[in-house]
């Protein structure tokens, strides 16, 4: 399996890299073109953004699970999910999520193809 490093190189599909506390620290050109964002806009922003409002307790909960255990059922197996766009709009996408720990720190990545 690629590196996220070499993961973000890829740029025919959007990808999205937070930190373990789920700010934004990446997004490839495709993704500003696909969901509205540049990277100066959404760097440092949570990744929630993107994550339409009814989803965002299944996500926290989710998300501070695997902090505390490192076991999860969702990464490196495609999910069909919805993204939100900078104008609002939802995007049906299969989500690829992978996490790797960099430095003692958890950074996770999400490949979003839109379907």
């Amino acid at each position: 399996m690629k590196t996220l490093d070499e993961m973000k190189l890829e740029t025919d599909v959007p990808v999205v890299i937070t930190n373990e506390q789920g700010f934004v620290t990446y997004v490839n050109d495709c993704f500003t073109s696909v969901f509205g964002w540049s990277m100066t806009e959404i760097n440092g922003q949570m990744i929630t953004l993107i994550i339409p409002n009814g989803f965002h307790a299944p996500h926290h909960l989710g998300f501070s699970r695997f902090l505390t255990t490192s076991n999860s059922t969702i990464l490196n197996h495609p999910l069909r999910l919805v993204g939100i766009t900078k104008d609002g709009r939802e995007i049906e996408a299969e989500h690829l999520i992978m996490a790797e720990k960099h430095q003692g720190e958890w950074v996770f990545m999400a490949i979003l193809r839109p379907l």
